[in-house]
């Protein structure tokens, strides 16, 4: 398995420059996995698929998204992405050499990809929740985050459907765990992937029984994070991207714990 993998990756390198893997392949693996992964909520919410698992629907809320919501959300995005994701991918590039992002075999060990990636998700969660918290003050929500809050029921595209400033300011979060280690690109585009799923499915609308939320206690999910999107922004906590002991230490998630405890 190693061999093939190592095999796969020296094709790639050989027949693309660094630069060019590091920024088009970035940005094109990004949009593969986001929108591939982001349209199954959109099929669920078009067919009828799993309604039993949509949780504003179990909520008694019954909010559906329609066909010209859904689309709106989709160009918006494919704008946002070309006009602001891919240059800033291009632009820090520079800086991410500079911290030791490399593209040469070997690859790096299993042991090394899989501490690293529990790293980023650990300082990602931690910087995103404070920068989250300060978006939901009165004049950052009035006039940044409120685009992303658009969608009182979220779908899976709705995770990066936001305003530029807030793409700029909670990317940070994304790629400080990489910037500080200086990661192996390969390492860097399964970390991306990992983040874009779990993005993805924290605003799926659906509580299904393969959540990870179900199998990790310490997982947010799809149900912890609709309840964010649900209530007034002054009152919505839940401020965490993957976790929940950020919300649990800093008491940001005691009115969703009362409403679940009336719920159940």
């Amino acid at each position: 398995m190693a061999s093939l993998l190592e095999s796969g990756w020296l094709y790639i390198i050989t027949h693309f420059s660094e630069f060019q893997l590091a920024t088009f392949g970035t940005f094109i693996l990004h949009e593969s996995f986001f929108f591939l992964s982001g349209l199954v909520s959109v099929f669920f919410e078009r067919t009828g698929l799993f309604s039993k698992y949509k949780i504003q629907v179990l909520s008694k809320e019954k909010k559906l998204n329609t066909p010209d919501v859904h689309r709106r959300c989709i160009v918006r995005l494919i704008m946002y992405h070309v006009c602001v994701n891919l240059p800033v991918i291009i632009f820090s590039y520079p800086a991410f050499r500079y911290m030791g992002l490399k593209s040469s075999l070997p690859l790096p060990p299993w042991t090394v990809i899989l501490s690293q990636i529990v790293l980023y998700f650990i300082l990602e969660d931690f910087v995103f929740y404070w920068g989250h918290r300060l978006l939901h003050t009165k004049l950052l929500y009035k006039h940044i985050h409120s685009v992303h809050h658009e969608y009182a029921t979220p779908f899976g595209l709705t995770s990066e459907y936001a305003h530029p400033a807030e793409i700029l300011f909670l990317g940070f979060a994304t790629f400080i765990g990489p910037a500080l280690t200086g990661p192996h690109l390969f390492t860097l585009w399964l970390w991306m992937i990992l983040r874009v799923l779990e993005t993805v499915e924290a605003h799926c609308g659906y509580d299904l029984p393969w959540s990870p939320s179900n199998f990790l206690p310490l997982y947010g999910g799809a149900e912890f994070h609709d309840y964010h999107h649900r209530v007034l922004y002054t009152k919505s906590g839940n401020y965490s991207s993957t976790f929940i002991y950020m919300d649990w230490l800093f008491g940001t998630d005691k009115d969703y714990r009362k409403l679940k405890a009336i719920e159940d």
